[in-house]
C-alpha cells in the first residue's frame, strides 16, 4: 500500500480523493484501492482559507494525521499531493519534497507559468524523481473511449468547451485559463496533442474563447463559459465526420485517481511532463492575448 500524504487544505479535491482511496462516505464504485492517505498538512491558502478548518475536522474523522508543517511529513510518506488551489504556490510546495527525492502528483493548475513548470520538471530530474499533474476532466471513460476507437481516423481539430469561471477576488491568481479552464484546455490537448504555436483569445466577461494553431497547421479552440449552462464536452472534427462528444463528471476523480496511484506504483508519469509544460505555456500566451485584445502571441517553449 502506496502512503500517501496531501498538503494544503483549500480545495475539494482534498476531501474528495481521501474519500475515494479510503473507501468513505462515497459508493463502492468510486473506489481506488493501492494507495492511502496517511497523513496531511492543512496549511495556508490565499484564495480560499474558509475551507480549511472544515476539510480539517473531516480529515481527522477519517482518521488522518495531521501536522503542523509539511516537512514534518517527510520521512512518513511514499509519495506527496501538492493540492494547493493556487497554482504559484507549487513550486514552493513541492520543492522540499522533490529534494528529498518523494514523488509529487501536482493537482491542477500545474502552475500559473511556463516558467514554474519547468522549474518543476527540472527539480524532478535533479533529484531523480518524478511529478505528475492532470486535470481529470482528462480521464473521463468517453473521452478515454474516443480516443481508443480512434485508430487512422485522424482528428483534424476540436473545439473544446466547459465552465471557465475566473477568481474574481483577485484576478492576478490563477488568473484567466488557469482557474478552471484548465479543464477544457486539458481536453483539448487529449484529442489534438502537443504542437501548439499560435493562440489568440477573445476575452469577454462571459466567455474566453481561445484559438490556437498547431505546427502542423491544424486550428483548435477552447470555449471556457461564464454565462449560460456549461456543460463539458467537444465537437471534434475527423477523417470520417464531425463527431459530438459530451462528457460527464461522475467518474473523473475516480479515473483520475487510478493514473495517480498507478504513477506513485510505476515511478512515471503517465502524461508527458513536456505537454503539462506547453498548455501553461498556452494559457500564459492565451491570458496575454486576452488582455491584449485578441493579439495573436507565441506559445513559450
Amino acid at each position: 500500500m502506496i502512503r500517501l500524504g496531501v498538503v494544503d487544505f483549500d480545495t475539494s479535491h482534498v476531501v474528495e480523493f481521501t474519500k475515494r482511496l479510503l473507501h468513505k462516505d462515497v459508493a463502492e464504485d468510486q473506489f481506488v484501492d493501492g494507495a492511502s492517505i496517511v497523513i496531511g498538512c492543512p496549511g495556508e491558502s490565499k484564495m480560499s482559507p474558509e475551507r480549511i478548518p472544515g476539510y480539517v475536522e473531516i480529515l481527522k474523522k477519517y482518521g488522518v494525521k495531521l501536522v503542523d508543517k509539511p516537512g514534518e511529513m517527510i520521512g512518513q510518506v511514499d509519495g506527496m499531493l501538492i493540492s494547493s488551489l493556487e497554482g504559484a504556490a507549487h513550486l514552493e510546495r513541492a520543492r522540499p519534497f522533490l529534494e528529498k527525492g518523494i514523488p509529487c502528483f501536482v493537482d491542477k493548475p500545474f502552475t500559473c507559468s511556463s516558467d514554474d513548470a519547468k522549474k518543476i520538471v527540472a527539480l524532478a530530474k535533479a533529484n531523480n524523481t518524478q511529478v505528475f499533474s492532470s486535470s481529470s476532466l482528462r480521464y473521463t471513460p468517453e473521452l478515454v473511449q474516443f480516443i481508443s476507437n480512434l485508430g487512422s481516423n485522424k482528428v483534424h481539430g476540436v473545439v473544446s468547451y466547459g465552465p471557465c469561471s475566473l477568481y474574481e477576488e483577485d484576478p492576478k491568481r490563477n488568473p484567466g485559463l488557469y482557474h478552471y479552464g484548465i479543464h477544457p484546455l486539458e481536453v483539448l490537448y487529449t484529442l489534438m496533442g502537443p504542437g501548439c504555436k499560435r493562440v489568440t483569445n477573445t476575452h469577454q466577461k462571459g466567455v474566453n474563447l481561445v484559438t490556437g494553431t498547431w505546427e502542423d497547421g491544424r486550428v483548435a479552440s477552447v470555449r471556457g463559459i461564464r454565462s449560460g449552462k456549461a456543460d463539458y464536452g467537444a465537437l471534434v472534427f475527423t477523417d470520417k465526420g464531425v463527431i459530438s462528444l459530451p462528457l460527464s463528471t461522475k467518474y473523473i476523480y475516480r479515473e483520475l485517481l487510478k493514473q495517480v496511484v498507478s504513477f506513485f506504483q510505476n515511478k512515471k508519469s503517465p502524461l508527458d511532463n513536456a505537454v503539462t509544460v506547453e498548455m501553461m505555456g498556452f494559457i500564459e500566451a492565451a491570458n496575454k492575448s486576452g488582455l491584449n485584445h485578441g493579439s495573436v502571441e507565441t506559445v513559450p517553449v
